[in-house]
């Protein structure tokens, strides 16, 4: 990671690929969706609200993938200081929290006709609605760190502590008798019937593209908005 530690080399690769992911996870999601919610059959217990899963299991995915992301990152800059580290984090933070909060919104949409209550306190819920909250108290961290213009070190502890709460989320279902139904994709295979399973496959991939793009975009931008700032400081102090 450390030949991506020059802003100018991580630029020359991020500008040419944010539109190639951007555009390839649209067309992807878009795919998906279209078979999902049109051409596949609906599931022979839950009906065509088995549908929301297009959206809300990718949606999960990339809460958790997000902040997994944000622990990586911090890890780097706690460790190795390396000068994108925080700025990645940051940059992941905004789209984790978008993609936490569509999953409990299409999760309690898909649990009203399924369990017949929108809301449930056990443990899976419970704990992404932990995740949603602690991606808000990240970006105010972190926010309040560049602000300061400082390399915050409070926040990217934090970003660390937190990874916690992911393997949480993931074995909630083992750990406590819960609503929530347990893991039906896994190394062993898949649960789902294959009719229903490659528009999901397509669009978890599609909506991780799109995910990619937006984080690239937003580290692209904050590093403009610090090149920005410093030709500032530098024309105020002459």
């Amino acid at each position: 990671m450390h030949i991506f530690a020059n802003p100018a080399r991580f630029l020359s690769i991020a500008r040419p690929l944010t539109p190639w992911a951007g555009w390839a996870g649209g067309l992807l999601i878009a795919v998906a969706l279209v078979s999902g919610l049109f051409l596949t059959p609906a599931d022979y217990l839950q009906g065509q609200s088995v549908r929301i899963m297009y959206v809300h299991v990718p949606a999960a995915w990339l809460g958790m993938a997000g902040w997994s992301g944000i622990a990586v990152c911090s890890l780097m800059q706690l460790i190795w200081r390396h000068p994108l580290a925080a700025v990645a984090a940051r940059a992941i933070a905004l789209p984790g929290a978008l993609f936490a909060a569509i999953c409990l919104i299409t999760g309690s949409l898909w649990g009203r006709p399924t369990w017949g209550t929108y809301w449930e306190w056990d443990g899976r819920l419970t704990s992404m609605l932990v995740l949603f909250f602690l991606y808000l108290a990240y970006i105010a961290l972190s926010s309040a760190g560049a602000e300061r213009g400082s390399n915050d070190r409070i926040s990217a502890i934090f970003g660390v502590v937190g990874a916690a709460n992911i393997p949480i989320i993931h074995y909630s279902v083992e750990w406590w008798r819960t609503l929530h139904q347990g893991q039906s994709i896994g190394l062993g295979g898949s649960k789902i019937d294959p009719s229903l399973l490659w528009p999901l496959l397509v669009s978890t991939l599609g909506f991780t593209l799109l995910f990619a793009a937006v984080v690239l975009m937003r580290m692209r931008a904050m590093l403009a908005e610090a090149k920005v700032e410093a030709r500032l400081k530098r024309m105020t102090a002459e």
